[in-house]
């Protein structure tokens, strides 16, 4: 049986990831979870001592620091987490053999183009976090190994905390709500991508490839919380804002919708609109 590692597994992509493997059976495949406790990516060593257990043919790196606002005041950790865990995985993948699965982000783009960005457009990220999680990207290319670079967008689920529960908790305790609806992007539903890169592993994807991954259509952050107030039936006024109207330390892109182009054609890859995945979340959630 062929080797997956997976560090952050404890995260909500890392949650997704173990909900997939654990409701299909895959028979080529072992999956192997890792949270920080097990194997801290910061840390060479300690992640060197599963390589050489396992001699793994696929890595996914879910682990990330993600606190986009956070990240401005701690962009120490933040580069210890995106750039130097992803370099170490790199340098191990290649030593090892192994493809470098890693997850990046739409906030490696400024949003200034305001159509649907190709892995080939220009990027420009304008806050700390993006810019860790690009420096995190260029790190890998530079490396020599076989990687594949998912960017994704927007990511909501059952697990962990995130906008989806934000919004539902709010419901129960205020009447009204301003959210802001002018930085448009695609919420994405973690199951879905977590499907989507256990396909790349099927299909055995090898090579050095970037693709673009997020569910399909089109949303503000105002569309997305009307949609889940909407779905949930609750009771709650909401207003739409500009981003003015709701500052924050971190400066996020006002358009970040990705182009699947590239996905779609080379791994036939379907890929739910957000609506249709929103829903089938917020079931899981209430059962």
């Amino acid at each position: 049986m062929k080797k997956v590692l997976i560090f952050g597994g404890n995260g909500q992509l890392g949650q997704a990831l173990k909900k997939v493997v654990s409701n299909n059976i895959v028979d080529v495949f072992e999956f192997y979870f890792f949270g920080s406790k097990e194997a801290d990516v910061g840390n060479l060593n300690s992640l060197e001592i599963q390589f050489l257990k396992f001699q793994p043919e696929y890595i996914i790196n879910c682990a990330a620091y993600t606190a986009v606002d956070d990240a401005e005041d701690n962009e120490v950790l933040a580069t210890k987490i995106n750039v130097e865990g992803a370099f170490n995985l790199a340098l191990l993948s290649k030593k090892y053999g192994s493809c470098l699965i890693l997850i990046s982000t739409d906030f490696v783009f400024d949003g200034t183009i305001s159509k649907p960005l190709k892995e080939t457009d220009p990027t420009n990220p304008l806050g700390i976090y993006g810019k860790t999680k690009l420096l995190g990207e260029q790190a890998i290319e530079n490396s020599g190994c076989s990687y594949i670079i998912v960017r994704t967008s927007w990511l909501y689920s059952e697990f962990q905390q995130n906008f989806l529960k934000s919004m539902l908790h709010l419901a129960t305790t205020r009447d009204s709500l301003n959210v802001v609806a002018d930085q448009v992007g695609t919420p994405t539903y973690a199951v879905d991508l977590a499907v989507c890169l256990i396909e790349i592993v099927l299909q055995e994807t090898k090579g050095n490839h970037i693709f673009h991954y997020s569910n399909e259509g089109v949303a503000s952050w105002y569309d997305f919380a009307w949609e889940i107030f909407n779905l949930s039936e609750k009771e709650i006024k909401l207003s739409p804002i500009p981003t003015s109207g709701y500052p924050t330390k971190a400066s996020r892109p006002s358009y970040s919708v990705l182009d699947k182009t590239k996905i779609k054609e080379q791994l036939s890859i379907p890929i739910p609109h957000w609506k249709e995945s929103l829903k089938q979340c917020l079931q899981n959630l209430n059962n």
